[in-house]
């Protein structure tokens, strides 16, 4: 009798842990479309055996635990990989709206700089002509609009990029202070001998958009919980204590400030990765880079025509008058490249002749100034105004190109993780069926087996009637 009832507990057993694997089975199902899910499988291990005299009979079948499909490899490879994709498309947008500035067309500033000095040589085949003295001025404050308006686009991006950054850090913050909070559950949860399998997969997708998005380090201690620190350290997530980062504004700029339990510490862009690097990358370095060369542009050019301007005559007869703005005057804070503005104020005041009393003909200083257009060569440099330009819009579309490709690249790497990953960690329907149809038959087999020891008991029970 005391072997049946041990049948009876080893059948009772087996029903609930084929029941237990089925609900293991649906909620892998279930999930088939959940970003970050893990499958997840019902571990089995049978019940110690008793001894019965000269053997030992097993008592049956135990869901010791429920177990997800994890990579360590996979998902750190993933990680690494979304680093370098989050850099690269923090610096495609904005390199895509620097194209469009710099652009190739008929309508950029190379285009001004050239017909200006084609109205210079128009002026020397009349330099008395005033029609064509209205004409150099005209090319000038066009060329000078074409660098304001350069510069005031330089400027929108930046302002653009600043907005995201500050839109941007509102949600990383949500999800620096949802990894904490997991870190909790997830050890509370495993301290008492259970898994947090589905907290352990948020807390997956978590890492993997921080790191896109921040280029966050990360290692697991002893307790299960995942602590994030920045490129160089400074800590954003320790067990439960989550940091924050802020935005402060300083005049048009914005930088990022962590903190960190009661502290407030600076992040430099060495401290970022991801697409925050990408993106303070083009703003404080590659803009930066834009500026200087166009300011430098804008100096030298003012500076050669204004030199040969003043040793040239009016039809006035005066001398000595710049035709630009002369840039030494501008202030500390003044942008060279917004201040190219001509202030001569009428067309006699160009200076087209090389004397005072000016011979119908003279187009001496005209002559001297249209020749800078091949002649100069822009300071510290063996460009023309022209070549010069050139090279700023080469800059441009090299770094474009560079990141169009290096931006396919890790998207298809990151691509092929992914896939790797779905294919460790993803849930198989077909696999899913299986597992649900020998779970079932096992089901099935166990009532059976049930049914038929309970017969066998109550025949025993008719026997001592």
């Amino acid at each position: 009798m005391t072997s049946l009832l041990n049948a009876l507990n080893a059948g009772k057993t087996s029903l609930l842990t084929n029941q237990k694997s089925i609900e293991v089975v649906g909620t892998n199902i279930a999930n088939i479309n959940t970003a970050g899910y893990s499958r997840q499988r019902a571990d089995l291990s049978d019940v110690p055996a008793l001894n019965f005299g000269d053997f030992f009979i097993g008592q049956g079948v135990a869901v010791t635990s429920v177990s997800r499909d994890y990579n360590l490899f996979i998902n750190q490879q993933l990680q690494s990989k979304s680093i370098e994709y989050g850099e690269e498309t923090g610096k495609s947008n904005s390199l895509a709206e620097l194209e469009r500035v710099f652009n190739i067309g008929k309508d950029n500033l190379a285009t001004q700089i050239n017909e200006f000095f084609d109205a210079w040589r128009e002026l020397t085949t009349n330099p008395n002509g005033q029609v064509e003295r209205d004409i150099v001025i005209q090319r000038g404050q066009f060329l000078g609009d074409a660098f304001q308006g350069i510069t005031t686009e330089l400027d929108t991006i930046q302002q653009n990029m600043n907005t995201e950054i500050a839109a941007e850090i509102d949600g990383l913050n949500e999800k620096i202070a949802e990894v904490a909070r997991l870190n909790e559950r997830i050890s509370m949860v495993e301290v008492a001998g259970q898994s947090a399998n589905a907290a352990r997969d948020q807390r997956d997708v978590l890492l993997n958009e921080l790191s896109e998005a921040l280029g966050v380090q990360s290692y697991t201690d002893n307790r299960g919980m995942v602590n994030l620190l920045l490129p160089g350290g400074m800590p954003l997530v320790q067990g439960n204590m989550a940091s924050t980062i802020t935005t402060v504004s300083n005049g048009t700029d914005v930088h990022l400030q962590l903190q960190v339990a009661g502290s407030t510490l600076e992040v430099f862009p060495e401290n970022l990765g991801g697409k925050m690097k990408g993106m303070f990358t083009i703003r404080d370095e590659f803009i930066a880079g834009l500026r200087q060369d166009l300011n430098t542009l804008a100096r030298d050019f003012t500076e050669a025509i204004n030199t040969e301007h003043r040793s040239g005559y009016g039809s006035d007869g005066v001398s000595g008058r710049d035709f630009f703005l002369d840039m030494a005057t501008l202030g500390p804070n003044d942008v060279p490249s917004r201040n190219v503005r001509v202030v001569l104020t009428d067309g006699s005041q160009v200076a087209a002749a090389g004397n005072p009393a000016a011979a119908p003909g003279d187009n001496e200083a005209a002559l001297r100034i249209a020749q800078l257009e091949t002649g100069h060569k822009v300071a510290g440099t063996k460009d023309t105004f022209d070549s010069f330009y050139s090279t700023i819009v080469a800059t441009v579309g090299i770094e474009a190109a560079r990141n169009r490709l290096a931006l396919s690249g890790a998207r298809d790497a990151t691509v092929q993780l992914q896939n790797l990953r779905d294919g460790y960690s993803g849930v198989s329907l077909e696999e899913e069926m299986i597992d649900l149809i020998q779970f079932q038959r096992g089901f099935e087999s166990s009532a059976k087996f049930l049914a038929t020891v309970d017969e066998m008991i109550s025949t025993l029970l008719e026997l001592k009637r």
